[in-house]
């Protein structure tokens, strides 16, 4: 089998909740979002799908994607979709880093080999482990007041776990983080996602003053060692996220004990078949993980649940389903959450079939 050409689409993804905030005023109100399409000579098309978090969050911007696809497209013309090892291996010698614009042609391949071998992506990955899995809900930072009222409304939802968004002014996050988590129950999780909001001296005010709390801390700070300075300051559960980019960090926060939670994006470390090293290598060292992206539709949903399925339960801490967050829908089959959780297609591929009429016409057609 070989690709014989590639279509790239990029499709706006408003929120129902109108915008989504988080750490230093950061806000978005309408995601870009691009959807890639895989041609081969068998007939087959395979899609994937790449959104970042606006241009402020990772190093990665939406208009970056089509770019990038537009210089690296080409050198996988004629290449085996269903080869995953090689055909990286070829992105990563084409265009150097820029993980995220190799995320979306990844995807599209499993979708490929999928479809050409009759399994779903999961079972390929591994295999899913029971019916479903469990989600969190991010909550768009607000009042504190206001973000407990969401959290109580999410949870007569079914939602269990709740990645709050602090990383503003400490006294106010202290609050936000009180008042979320009296309106929990004992068994539910609660995460204050600072998003690497805050400097170590802040975030150091606020572990201190939640320390008699039942939270997790996540990327407090910016870099790595001032991340690992607050986590040794602190009894509280450890989250990392934006400092984990590949596998030299995950081991790096392994062997210093940083962490006993990771967040492991698709489109941060470059598709599916890297996120599948990183949770392999995870579950082998025993630690905690979320599975999922930095943001998208009905396509990335549905490769985030591919692999978070595959994930032993007692090991996923949560997952995410990003195409209950936005009102447009860009593709059928994909997963829907029930009572809070999610389960991957049982159909060959991801899954998914593209709402053409939503999509319309390609931005990039390479031949």
């Amino acid at each position: 089998m070989k690709i014989t050409g590639i279509q790239v689409y990029q499709i706006d993804l408003p929120l129902h909740e109108g915008s989504y905030q988080w750490s230093g005023g950061k806000s978005v109100q309408v995601f870009d979002s691009t959807v890639v399409a895989v041609e081969t000579d068998a007939g087959i098309t395979g899609h994937g799908e790449v959104c970042p978090l606006g241009p402020f969050y990772l190093p990665a911007y939406a208009q970056g994607v089509r770019a990038g696809i537009g210089e690296l497209g080409p050198h996988l013309l004629g290449e085996d979709p269903t080869r995953l090892g090689p055909l990286n291996w070829l992105m990563d010698r084409a265009l150097q880093g820029h993980p995220y614009v190799k995320s979306g042609l990844d995807m599209a391949c499993w979708d490929v080999l999928g479809q050409a071998s009759g399994q779903p992506v999961c079972e390929l990955l591994g295999g899913r482990f029971g019916d479903d899995f469990g989600l969190y809900r991010a909550i768009s930072q607000e009042a504190p007041e206001a973000m407990a009222e969401r959290i109580a409304g999410y949870r007569a939802e079914g939602y269990r776990r709740f990645q709050l968004k602090v990383g503003g002014d400490p006294a106010e996050d202290i609050e936000r983080i009180r008042q979320a988590r009296s309106v929990l129950e004992p068994s539910d999780k609660l995460v204050a996602d600072a998003n690497t909001g805050w400097t170590q001296h802040e975030a150091a005010r606020v572990v201190r003053a939640v320390r008699d709390l039942d939270v997790y801390i996540e990327q407090p700070c910016r870099t790595y060692e001032e991340c690992l300075a607050i986590r040794r300051r602190t009894d509280l559960p450890f989250v990392l996220d934006e400092c984990i980019d590949s596998l030299r960090p995950l081991l790096r926060g392994h062997a210093d004990g940083a962490m006993d939670v990771v967040n492991l994006k698709i489109s941060k470390l470059g598709g599916l078949t890297k996120l599948k090293q990183a949770r392999d290598l995870c579950v082998d060292l025993g630690i905690a993980m979320t599975i999922e992206d930095s943001w998208g539709g009905d396509i990335v949903t549905a490769a985030i649940a591919a692999l978070a399925h595959g994930t032993p339960p007692e090991l996923l801490f949560s997952s995410t389903d990003f195409n209950s967050y936005v009102t447009t829908s860009i593709a059928e089959g994909a997963p829907q959450r029930a009572n809070g959780r999610l389960s991957s297609s049982t159909v060959p591929g991801l899954g998914v079939v593209p709402r053409m009429e939503v999509l319309g016409e390609p931005v990039l057609v390479i031949r």
